[in-house]
Order: C-alpha cells, then sequence, then structure tokens
C-alpha cells in the first residue's frame, strides 16, 4: 500500500530545500513514505517528519529537515534548542531543524547539507562537488 503524499509544493523551506539540494553531483528527489527525499545513492536529507515524545506520541513537523550528522556534532546540536531528534532517524545520528520556524539561518541549513551530502554520497561525487566549489 502507497503511502498518500504529505506534502505541499509550497510548504515552507521546501523550494529553497530543493534548490540546495539538488546543486549538488548525482542528486534525485524523490518521494518516500508520503515525504520529499533527497538522495545520492542513499538518502541524505528528508523533507518532513515527527519527533517522538513518549511510547505512542509523535509531534509532527510538517516542515522539518532531516539530516545525518558527524557524531562529533551531535552533542552541540543536542544543546540546541532549535533541532530535535526525528522519530525513525533520530537513533542512527540524524537530526531535525523545523524550516517554518521565523529564524531559519538558510547558510546553516546549506552548511547542514553539505555535511550531510559529505558524510553519505559516494566519494567519487564528493569530489566533483568540490571540484564545482573550486571552478565557482
Amino acid at each position: 500500500m502507497a503511502h498518500p503524499v504529505m506534502f505541499s509544493d509550497d510548504d515552507p523551506g521546501l523550494a529553497e530545500l530543493r534548490e540546495i539540494c539538488l546543486a549538488f553531483p548525482g542528486v534525485e528527489e524523490r518521494v518516500s513514505h508520503g515525504r520529499p527525499t533527497f538522495r545520492c545513492g542513499k538518502i541524505f536529507a528528508a523533507f518532513g517528519g515527527s519527533e517522538k515524545l513518549r511510547p505512542g506520541e509523535h509531534r509532527q513537523v510538517p516542515s522539518a529537515l532531516i539530516v545525518k550528522v558527524d557524531e562529533s556534532e551531535l552533542p552541540a546540536l543536542d544543546d540546541d534548542e532549535r533541532f530535535f531528534v526525528p522519530a525513525y532517524y533520530g537513533p542512527f545520528g540524524w537530526r531535525a531543524l523545523d524550516l517554518a520556524a521565523a529564524d531559519v539561518d538558510w547558510s546553516e541549513v546549506r552548511e547542514l547539507v553539505d555535511a550531510s551530502f559529505r558524510l553519505i554520497a559516494p566519494k567519487r561525487r564528493v569530489a566533483e562537488a568540490d571540484a564545482r566549489s573550486q571552478e565557482a
């Protein structure tokens, strides 16, 4: 059974996130479990999710950016009230930020996505991204 689509193209932050993610080499957007995901082989960013509050209770965050975070960065993000541990992804080192918040720093979002891309993408795609940034 397919999941229903749980986003709209005009959701807060989605257009900006698409622009950031799709600028990386070899990236495609695919809907998974009703939400946009950005992949370079594997998922490195997802849009929309939830936070597990207690057993059986979740808080929906439809405009969440979910990214893989280097283990050394987890304590800093866990101390930052803007970030939360997303359901399902969180135990595997992913963190989320609500892109509908009024104080979104898009430079920070770009850095988070870049770091996640580098953790997930194949080495040749990371090298291609580095070569593109040196040309710019």
